[in-house]
């Protein structure tokens, strides 16, 4: 069994491989199309109970039972606007703002950017702010749906 599975892991390999790489396979839309595959033949396992999930399509519980939904209190979340707020009054901007400008200039070179984001960290830039600077260099990844 051992062998089937690196005998099919290396097939799979060597598909990829000539289709130019796995950029390429994602480029083409390969992957995104043996996800689908992968999914539709899942689901029909299921929805036929070749595959039994507990819970779903065999021993379903009788009675239906709510799903508990965590609310946030709204006051906590006007002290968290509260605390950011006072944090950006506090820091240093201008120090803060020189830790972004070096996290997106090495965003843009092939250099390591843990250092710059422990820095911006260290200035106290926000999580948000850290994400934004790497995505004006980076972008935001945008899935292409295959049909």
């Amino acid at each position: 069994m051992t062998n089937e599975i690196e005998l099919g892991a290396l097939a799979y390999i060597e598909k990829i491989d000539s289709l130019g790489g796995m950029l390429k396979a994602i480029e083409s839309g390969f992957v995104q199309t043996e996800i689908q595959k992968a999914a539709y033949e899942y689901q029909r396992a299921v929805e036929t109970k070749e595959q039994i999930v507990v819970g779903v399509n065999d021993f379903v519980a009788e009675e239906e039972r709510g799903i508990p939904t965590l609310r946030i209190d709204p006051q906590i979340e006007r002290e968290q606007i509260q605390r950011l707020q006072a944090l950006r009054v506090k820091r240093d901007s201008n120090k803060g703002r020189a830790a972004i400008v070096e996290l997106e200039r090495r965003a843009a070179t092939e250099e390591n950017l843990m250092p710059a984001i422990l820095g911006a960290v260290e200035a106290y830039a926000t999580v948000g702010e850290i994400s934004d600077a790497l995505r004006r260099n980076f972008g935001e990844y945008q899935e292409s749906v295959v049909i």
